[in-house]
């Protein structure tokens, strides 16, 4: 009998509990995160005998331990089918037999957000391991791996013995390359190292004036150092980790948030002073929606402040599996401590905090971790040095490989590494977010070939190892090549190279592409860059989706026919939007977007401005808008969470307007916080 992963014991594939000396496959995947799911199902469908081996009680990483917004939706989902798609599928199928409606289609490649519940995510894995007949093993932390020259013959763990032909490390922090002896790095690499731009220090945000100092001159609490340090430098410096969240305001399928044993509102000084130095009225992390009411509490890339414990993970690759555990729960007492500051500290607005007492986490998700999410969002671990290393130019410009085993096209996206005072010493400033520009009017970057050269070791050093995660990369590609949708991809082709060499008995670096390139094309795998798709924003909205313009009264501009500054991105997905779509900037590249309406005003006169935006709670309460006319210049803030009441516009205050002289409204995105939404502007004139 197989059970759910939330009835609290986790069966998935054939769970080996027997503390047998040694077990014998063709292949052994180590590390059961999406990528080493992909890996061994695609391995034993190659008829290869298989065993997916992992250090902690659960399969499916962050997959199905809360991240369940699913990052492709800033990919090209055209080069994401295999068995990522058939994922997708059968979430989708299963939805489908519960009667539930989803918001969006698998076989529709547009850029809706495919969400689902983590345990249906567990489900499906668990479906499709056991179909494969893929041997999985839990709580096996590696202790030793043993080789003879450059070939891996097996490895242990605390209670079991592993030996394969072939094996595959799928693991984030690359845990059983390192104990192979396989190069590797940890950190960013200087801008010399690789003539990299993005590499080194980054400081795209805009400093924060609170006080970083306590009363005795020291540093408060969440603070990293005083200094970056060389910008034109390497360091030990990695993205910050932090926890996927399913929570819910269902009080019927409500666990309340607990207040940590230690916990210190002092701790938290800096979040006061940030929140108070913004007026900041929004909690301070991002919320997507998922099916069955929940939804997915994820850090804020946009928030100088958020669920990310900046700084304080540099040293997890490397840790033991004890410092490890340390380290774990230092992120959970820094996460529920922030949650329960938000929702208590009388130094939060009030607004925030009767907005975090309606949340608690989801009851019937994670019940076996009592609802917390057992894996840590690790976004960047240990990167091989193997026989390709990719890196920034492979990512933006040099897309082509003749080895290609996967498409990239996720954009490079690197969070906070390091907290600093900010230059002039009275304020602060979040260091090491990566967000370059991409082609105007497609969300996702630029699309490139991953080489099956980047998975595999120098061969001096290890014959029968692949490395799909922690694959041989800098820290900058890493920044876009790190998501799920990414890793699938690559761990699939992975277990089919596996497959292949251990049926061969070759070499990992000896296996003809040109076989490998069959069978990957056999099992649905992407491989070649498709020509770009029709852009979003010339693309018709379907019929009777969008309002017309034309039906509307008073003088309407559609965003379409505004003048866009810098890259912003098109939707449907939030219906009664104005014209074809509507325009938002990804909460990213903040100061950088502005759209500006040119209406054509016929009589002067008092007119009131109405602007059609889609309310919620991740939106900016504080987006700039400038109206000029007839030489006369007025900037408002306006709030976009606030709810339109089922109207499609809200006004945002009356203007004297001239008429025959150019009249200017322009939205932007400078300073904001959340999700700027352009949609269309509505003039009315006031009696």
């Amino acid at each position: 009998m197989r059970l759910s992963l939330i009835t609290g014991l986790l069966v998935l594939g054939t769970v080996i509990h027997a503390r047998a000396a040694e077990h014998k496959f063709d292949v052994v995947v180590f590390g059961a995160t999406p990528g080493g799911v992909t890996a061994a199902v695609g391995a034993a469908r190659e008829g290869a005998t298989v065993a997916l081996v992992e250090p902690m009680d659960i399969v499916g990483g962050v997959m199905t331990s809360g991240l369940s917004f699913s990052d492709s939706n800033q990919t090209d989902r055209r080069t994401l089918l295999g068995l990522f798609e058939e994922t997708h599928l059968r979430i989708e199928a299963h939805y489908k037999g519960k009667g539930v409606t989803l918001p969006y289609s698998v076989a529709e490649k547009d850029q809706k957000h495919w969400t689902y519940e983590p345990h249906v995510a567990a489900k499906v894995f668990d479906d499709m391991l056991g179909e494969a007949k893929v041997k999985v093993f839990l709580n096996e932390r590696l202790t030793t791996v043993k080789k003879d020259g450059a070939r891996i013959q097996s490895f242990n763990t605390r209670s079991n013995t592993f030996t394969a032909k072939v094996f595959i490390d799928c693991t984030y922090e690359g845990d059983l390359m390192a104990k192979a002896g396989v190069s590797y790095v940890v950190g960013r690499e200087g801008r010399k190292d690789y003539g990299e731009s993005l590499a080194g220090k980054q400081f795209p945000k805009v400093a924060v004036k609170a006080s970083p100092y306590d009363a005795q001159g020291k540093l408060l609490p969440l603070m990293t150092a005083k200094e970056a340090g060389d910008i034109e430098a390497g360091d030990k410096g990695l993205m910050t980790y932090s926890y996927r969240l399913c929570i819910t305001t269902n009080d019927a399928n409500k666990t309340p948030f607990r207040k940590p044993a230690n916990y210190d509102p002092a701790k938290y000084e800096l979040v006061r002073r940030f929140v108070n130095a913004n007026s900041h009225k929004r909690p301070l992390f991002d919320f997507y929606n998922l099916p069955g009411g929940k939804w997915d509490g994820n850090n804020s890339i946009g928030g100088q402040i958020s669920l990310g414990l900046v700084g304080e993970n540099w040293g997890w690759p490397e840790a033991s599996y004890e410092e490890r555990d340390k380290m774990w729960q230092a992120h959970r007492d820094y996460t529920e401590g922030l949650i329960w500051f938000m929702m208590h500290d009388e130094g939060m607005p009030e607004v925030i905090r009767n907005e975090m007492k309606r949340w608690g986490l989801a009851k019937d998700e994670l019940v076996k971790w009592g609802n917390w999410p057992p894996v840590l969002y690790v976004r960047e671990g240990r990167r091989m040095v193997g026989e390709y290393v990719v890196k920034q130019s492979d990512i933006l410009t040099d897309v082509a490989k003749a080895d290609s085993i996967a498409i990239g096209s996720f954009p490079i996206d690197s969070h906070d590494v390091q907290r600093v005072v900010s230059k002039d010493g009275d304020g602060f400033i979040n260091e090491g977010t990566i967000f370059p520009k991409h082609e105007a009017g497609y969300r996702f970057g630029p699309r490139h070939q991953l080489p099956y050269r980047s998975i595999t070791p120098k061969r001096a050093e290890c014959v029968n190892l692949l490395v799909p995660v922690s694959l041989s990369c800098t820290h900058v590609a890493i920044s876009s090549i790190r998501v799920e949708p990414t890793w699938m991809t690559l761990g699939h082709s992975a277990g089919i190279a596996a497959a292949m060499a251990a049926k061969a008995n070759q070499a990992v670096q000896d296996l003809p592409y040109a076989n490998l390139r069959e069978r990957l094309l056999a099992q649905k795998q992407v491989l070649d860059i498709p020509p770009l798709p029709p852009k979003p924003a010339t693309a018709a909205a379907p019929s009777g989706q969008g309002i017309d313009p034309k039906s509307l009264k008073g003088i309407v501009v559609d965003e379409l026919d505004a003048t866009a500054s810098g890259e912003w991105q098109r939707s449907t997905n939030f219906k009664g939007f104005i014209g074809r779509n509507y325009a938002h900037d990804g909460n990213a590249r903040k100061g950088e977007l502005k759209m500006v309406f040119k209406p054509e005003i016929p009589q002067a006169g008092k007119y009131e401005l109405r602007v059609a935006y889609s309310p919620h709670e991740t939106r900016a309460a504080k987006v700039p808008i400038v109206v000029k006319s007839g030489g006369k210049e007025t900037k408002i803030l306006f709030n976009q969470q606030t709810s339109l009441g089922g109207e499609s516009f809200r006004a945002a205050g009356t203007f004297e307007l001239v008429a025959g002289k150019e009249t200017t409204i322009t939205i932007s995105n400078e300073g904001t916080e959340g999700f700027v939404i352009v949609d269309a502007v509505q003039l009315v004139k006031v009696p």
